[in-house]
């Protein structure tokens, strides 16, 4: 069954009237509902618990038609959605429950899915962003057709993701201040900070089939492997054999808005080019474009692309 199916699996007879296109409104009164059923659903006894990730998906129309015509739109909106969180967390505080966060920032994630309607959405809320430790259990969509407004939650996982696309531009990164105060210009700060997006897929068998993610906010990283110790936000770490440490180098020139590429790995093919292999003292640069294929050691595939 295809993922268009298991998600609309009810047949909808028949739409006599035009769909009306999504609004920021619509967006900013769904997140903060999401965010009201997860205090729902996740609290106990005294403690108000809270999703911190949050994935809202549409339809690659809908999605851009917000970054052609309403660019900015999308920070403008976690701006209103935080300092509605952050209202509603004050008043449980003032009740006396305890509201203490379970990771030190929010993070949005505006995607799309070539299989969904104009006007449909979903959303995924995660309670750890970017924790690291696998967890045995599916995560949750709650997905809602603009032709009914009915919403249908399923158990999804990893594999399904594969479907969503993920834009470097959609994602925004927000601290969490413990005094419920927003600093909108971190938010603003986040959208800008991110200069590219890496994926990857590795082979070994902990790691099969699931997609790794990496953000270049700095202008000169270093792409290694699982011998790798460090765990600076310059470092991209592929939990792979097939990787050397370190294999790549790649910087950002500011100056000519392009990226560059160097390898000190045993081979790395560039776009079906094999790259000349670096050494500290003689470091050999080759252009890296946008929507690149890297190929590390003829196994381990990465793609840029935009941030």
């Amino acid at each position: 069954m295809g993922l268009h199916d298991w998600f609309l699996k009810k047949e909808v007879t028949s739409v006599t009237q035009q769909i009306p296109t999504l609004t920021p409104d619509d967006v900013y009164k769904y997140i903060v509902q999401k965010f009201n059923e997860s205090i729902a659903q996740l609290s106990f006894a005294n403690r108000v618990v809270f999703f911190h990730e949050y994935i809202i998906c549409f339809n690659p129309a809908d999605y851009n038609q917000f970054m052609d015509n309403k660019r900015g739109i999308f920070g403008l909106i976690i701006q209103e959605s935080v300092k509605q969180f952050y209202d509603t967390l004050k008043t449980y505080r003032l009740q006396g429950k305890t509201v203490e966060p379970s990771s030190n920032k929010w993070v949005f994630r505006f995607v799309s899915h070539p299989d969904y309607k104009r006007g449909d959405k979903s959303f995924i809320g995660k309670l750890l962003p970017g924790s690291n430790v696998h967890k045995e259990e599916n995560l949750r969509v709650t997905f809602i057709p603009r032709q009914t407004g009915i919403a249908e939650t399923y158990d999804i996982n990893d594999e399904i993701l594969k479907g969503f696309t993920f834009y470097s531009e959609g994602y925004y990164e927000v601290p969490y201040q413990e005094d419920l105060v927003l600093d909108e210009k971190k938010i603003m700060n986040s959208e800008t900070s991110v200069l590219a997006r890496f994926e990857t897929i590795v082979p070994d068998r902990e790691y099969a089939g699931k997609k790794i993610e990496f953000l270049m906010k700095e202008e000169e990283i270093i792409v290694t492997g699982k011998e790798e110790q460090r765990d600076n936000a310059n470092i991209f770490k592929i939990p792979s054999d097939w990787v050397n440490a370190p294999h790549l180098r790649i910087r950002f020139d500011k100056n000519n808005g392009k990226f560059f590429l160097a390898s000190f790995g045993e081979k790395t093919i560039l776009n079906e080019n094999e790259v000349k292999l670096s050494d500290m003292q003689n470091i050999t640069w080759v252009e890296l474009p946008l929507n690149s294929r890297i190929v590390l050691n003829g196994i381990v595939g990465i793609n840029i692309f935009k941030s």
